[in-house]
Order: C-alpha cells, then structure tokens, then sequence
C-alpha cells in the first residue's frame, strides 16, 4: 500500500523545521510568512491544487506574481518572497519530489532599486555633530559614536560594555558584535573615540538602577528591549537634526553613510572601506559613497600631479665605472651610453612635440657616435 502523496502544506512545513536548525530565528519566521501568503493566494484562487505535482508556472504562480504586483501600495519585499519560495522548490527537489521545472525564472525577479547614497551635506553633518557635543547626554553620545565609526545603529546599541579593546601598544579598537551580517569587527578608534566611549561609561553610572539591571553586559543602558532604545535613538537625532537647523529630518543610517563618503575623501581605499563598514561585497560599500563634483576634480587634478612626479628627472646617479675616468675608446663609449639614458628619461616629461623631435635627433647623432667608434675599435 502506497503511502499517500504529502500535500503542499506538509512538505513546506518539514522542509521549514529543517532550515531551522541552520537559520535565524527571525529569517526562519519569514520563511513561514512566506509559505503562508502563497498557500493562502492558492487556496483561494486555485483550491483543486493539493500537492507539489500539480503546480504549475501558468497559472498558479504567475498568478501569485501579479497578485504581489497589484497590491497597493505594491510589496516592496516581492523580490526576496520569490527568492525564498525558488528556494523551497529547489530544495524539495534535491531531496527527491518532483516539482515542475524553472517555476520561478530569473524574469519573474522585479528590478533592483538604485538608491541614491543618503550621506548629510558638509554642512548638516557639521551642524549636527556640534549640536550632539553641546547635548552631551546618553543618546547623544551614542550617536556621536555611530557617526564617528560608522557602525550601525543596531550595532551600537549592542555594544557590550567592555567593546573597547586594546590590540597593540597604544592602539585600540571597538569590538563590534555579530549583526546584520553574521560577522563581528574592529574598528579603530583614536583618542576622540576613546573620549566618546569613556563618557558613555559615566552616564550609564549615572541610569537608574532598573534600567542597569535590564542592561548588565551592555554599554548603553536601557529601560525596556531593543525597540525602545532604538526609538529613543531615532527621536533624539531627529530632534538633535531640527535644533541644529538641518535642511532635512536625518535618520540613523544616514550617519553611516556620512562616515563611509568621508573616510573615502580622506583617502581610505574601497577594500579598506568594506571592512570598516562589514560588508561582504564590495558593491554593498559602494551604495555607500556620495561622490561629488568636488570630488572628481580633487581626484583628477591629484592623478595628473601624479603623471608629472611619475617620470621625473632622476640626479645623475651613474655607476662608478660608467663616469670617464681617463681619455680611452671604453671611457667614452660609457659617456656616451650614459647621456643618451638620461635623454630617454627627460623626453618622457615632455609633450611638446617640437621638443621631442629635437631629442629625437640628438639621441641619433650620439648613436651615430657610438657607431663609428665602434670601427675604431
């Protein structure tokens, strides 16, 4: 007797607990949500369809596709719902059911928002690290390390209280927990950062002993669980953002960006960059970068500096047996050798056409010179 054909339902739900045991718990839920929006849209529009073989790409999950599509507002998340069901497909494959092939293709994935880097203007970003020093309370010092760092606002609030690490002499890093990205950082920190953490350290004294007790291994204290701390965050930049007379209302990521579009003015390359930020893939840090016009003419005239010191004119620091050190065939021919080197080096200075013919010349008559002394020989 045949076991009977395991329905839709059954086989997301095992393949689901299984994932569990390598997944967040928090991307395990989304997986459920997932699952459970697209059996709900089949039940009600396709409700003869039961199990896995009877799945089909038109009409079942295109569809689906243009149910996400209508919505209004539309599902911004519509792309990673598809990633996570191609995925369950893909996975009920390997382990041997038998969905129909491409459900789900590479066309069916709505295209990428370009986000603009959201990095505050010289301006704000000056205006607003000056009003957060002159506030000099708890959230205000938060943000000052957020900013100056260029860790995330959830990272902060992580921070555990001894973060601050020694790793040589007089060299110190803040230690960045594991977040966003399943991986944990240091940062370096100089005597200002220093500064920062060790003031947090004194008005985290001063919290009051219920809020302590909720946040002992933290370093900013906290009155109720994460959510709170990051709302009050929120509000005390975007009130710190008004008081300083921003162009805008700033968020706490835009710190973030600002620290990322001025690390790489100060000259911080994009594989440096990329580690400071902890991301995986350079195009994650690239996001990041406000380049502007200033920029692009501070680079171009600095990389035409460059092509000008690149072929300077050397000292003449010629071997000792290259210099003529008496009036013989050998002395000469080395004289010779040794001016027509140093033309060679000059002329690739030069961009006057005129100049270089000339050089051109002379370097002929000096090897027509060494030619004729070479029959003398």
């Amino acid at each position: 007797m045949s076991e009977p054909t395991p329905s839709l339902e059954e086989l997301f739900a095992a393949h689901i607990q299984t994932l569990a045991t390598t997944l967040r718990p928090g991307t395990v839920r989304y997986y459920y949500t997932v699952s459970r929006r697209f059996l709900s849209y089949l039940n009600t529009a396709f409700p003869q369809v039961h199990c896995l073989s009877q799945l089909r790409r038109d009409p079942h999950l295109l569809g689906w596709f243009r149910s996400l599509a209508e919505q209004s507002p539309p599902l911004r998340t519509r792309g990673t719902y598809l990633i996570i069901l191609r995925r369950l497909f893909r996975d009920l494959a390997d382990n041997g059911h038998s969905p129909q092939p491409e459900l789900i293709r590479r066309e069916d994935f709505p295209p990428q928002p370009r986000y603009l880097p959201r990095a505050l203007s010289p301006e704000d970003d000056q205006r607003l690290q000056q009003q957060l020093r002159s506030l000099d309370n708890l959230p205000s010092n938060a943000l000052l390390l957020t900013r100056a760092t260029g860790i995330r606002i959830g990272e902060c609030i992580n921070l555990s209280l001894d973060c601050l690490r020694s790793i040589g002499d007089q060299q110190w890093a803040l230690h960045v927990p594991l977040g966003k990205l399943h991986s944990e950082r240091l940062v370096p920190v100089d005597d200002q950062l220093r500064q920062i953490v060790g003031r947090l350290l004194v008005l985290r004294a001063l919290a009051s002993p219920s809020r302590l007790a909720k946040s002992e291994s933290f370093l900013l204290p906290r009155s109720g669980g994460y959510w709170s701390l990051y709302n009050t965050l929120s509000a005390a930049l975007a009130e710190a953002a008004q008081q300083a007379h921003c162009s805008h209302r700033v968020t706490p990521h835009q710190l973030r960006h600002s620290f990322a579009t001025e690390m790489l003015r100060l000259g911080v390359s994009l594989p440096a960059l990329m580690k400071l930020l902890g991301h995986t893939d350079i195009r994650m840090t690239l996001r990041y970068l406000q380049v502007t016009q200033q920029d692009l003419q501070r680079e171009f005239h600095l990389a035409r500096q460059s092509v000008a010191q690149l072929h300077h004119l050397p000292l003449l620091t010629l071997p000792h047996q290259a210099l003529p050190t008496s009036a013989d065939l050998p002395s000469i021919q080395r004289a010779i050798a040794a001016a027509r080197h140093l033309l060679e080096m000059y002329r690739r200075q030069l961009t006057d056409k005129h100049k270089l013919r000339k050089l051109q010349r002379l370097d002929k008559r000096l090897l027509n010179v060494a030619s004729e002394l070479e029959l003398i020989n």
